[in-house]
């Protein structure tokens, strides 16, 4: 079992890029599949990212202050502003252009923190960057969706925070308090939980997919333009950035990563629940949820082979 959990753990890319792509063509299966599930199903992830996280993980808030705050302030600049900008230069419709904008609006991805450890870069920035992001999430995504995207469609920022505190921060929480106070309970799970995770993620791509089969099939191609460029965007400024305030090469690693993978599920969550009259709109977290995960393991192996600027 474990060699199984082990398998998809390390190839979760290719298992989220094969279930888009079976959904894609067979979306008869998991179009069945309700789209109220997709927030339960976050919020377990965002559960099992509760069991893993400790308070030593927030001890880097308080003792590197400026690199988590740089970090966050990259992370909540470069990813919206580069959504609305790609969103204007390819002239998005609204439905797309709102995707693209809550895609660069949500905090960072669940998986970064893996993606940073295999790429060498500094795991304990990493991990305080997305603990940070998370927990302003509530506060910033709703904001900025609001600012971006206000001119596109009517933005409910109140009731975005409410459910990205439901789905998001709520899970997280609980976790973090069984992972406090049943340590027992913690160590037998917490070695499942990466397989796990990336089980529950490659089912979400796929009801995502399958729901929106036909709409990727007219507006396909364009869609993954956007979000290819706008995520090797996000990996590239995060990195420049961190080059730019001087910091060591494995924290510019973590801010390239942090930056790049964004929680492209919370989008679709937040796209289903509050702009169901758009249903394009879901479209761009399904496809960055597929394509950030390629991306993060390319990345991955390319800085963990000493990838320098010359």
């Amino acid at each position: 079992m474990k060699t199984i959990c082990d398998f998809i753990t390390r190839w979760m890319g290719v298992l989220v890029l094969l279930m888009a792509l079976f959904c894609l063509f067979v979306p008869a299966p998991l179009s069945k599949v309700d789209t109220w599930v997709i927030n339960p199903m976050l919020g377990l992830i965002m559960f099992g990212m509760g069991l893993t996280l400790r308070p030593t993980d927030f001890r880097v808030v308080f003792s590197r202050p400026k690199d988590v705050l740089a970090g966050c302030l990259a992370q909540f600049t470069v990813m919206p502003l580069t959504a609305w900008l790609l969103a204007k230069a390819f002239s998005l419709p609204a439905d797309l252009a709102l995707g693209v904008i809550l895609v660069g609006c949500c905090p960072g991805g669940t998986a970064s923190n893996v993606i940073t450890y295999l790429a060498k870069g500094d795991l304990a920035l990493s991990v305080g960057m997305t603990a940070v992001s998370t927990v302003l999430a509530p506060l910033l995504t709703p904001l900025l969706t609001w600012l971006m995207a206000g001119t596109y469609v009517n933005v409910d920022a109140w009731g975005m925070l409410l459910s990205i505190v439901y789905v998001v921060v709520a899970p997280i929480l609980v976790g973090f308090l069984i992972q406090h106070y049943l340590p027992s309970f913690t160590k037998r799970v917490v070695p499942w939980l990466p397989a796990f995770s990336s089980t529950m993620i490659a089912l979400l791509v796929g009801i995502i997919v399958a729901h929106n089969a036909p709409r990727l099939f007219t507006g396909g191609l364009l869609v993954v333009a956007v979000v290819v460029l706008h995520n090797i965007c996000g990996l590239t400024l995060g990195y420049g950035v961190a080059r730019v305030l001087h910091m060591q090469r494995a924290k510019r690693v973590a801010m390239s990563i942090e930056v790049g993978m964004q929680n492209s599920g919370l989008a679709t969550s937040l796209a289903t629940i509050h702009f169901a009259a758009f249903p394009m709109a879901a479209i761009p977290g399904a496809v960055f949820s597929v394509w950030h995960n390629i991306s993060g393991a390319l990345m991955a192996k390319i800085y963990s082979a000493g990838f320098e600027e010359k």
